[in-house]
């Protein structure tokens, strides 16, 4: 069965990257996307939000990727929303840990705008 995939969770603590993830999953993808700098406001926002998907970077202040997603999880409305960590570094053994964490994949920052929405859609339909 094929996901529909409309609006995404970004969990981005750098403004920069915010702006061009944004731009890239909106315009270019044609999604709704929701931006939280932090952790702790994804878990304030993702409910309302009711997201398809979460993306979340893997290094944040306070709360990290990791430790968020887990939070999220916990929630019985975002228990099984698919997720995709970003990280500068990606590395296999990483990749491996990220996705028995449930994630589907990791994406490389910096990513290009144009390829985002594309290199999303693609782990989002290889994990489905």
């Amino acid at each position: 069965m094929m996901m529909v995939l409309q609006r995404i969770l970004l969990v981005e603590d750098e403004a920069d990257i915010q702006a061009v993830a944004r731009v890239a999953l909106e315009m270019v993808g044609g999604f709704e996307v929701q931006v939280c700098s932090s952790g702790q406001q994804a878990l304030q926002e993702a409910e309302a939000f009711s997201p398809d998907l979460l993306v979340l970077d893997v290094m944040m202040p306070g709360m990290d990727g990791p430790d968020t997603l887990k939070a999220l999880r916990e929630r019985s409305t975002l228990a099984e929303v698919p997720a995709i960590f970003m990280t500068a570094k990606v590395q296999p053994a990483e990749v491996e840990y990220y996705r028995s964490l449930g994630a589907l994949g990791v994406i490389a920052k910096p990513f290009d705008p144009m390829m985002l929405a594309n290199q999303v859609r693609q782990l989002v339909e290889e994990g489905a």
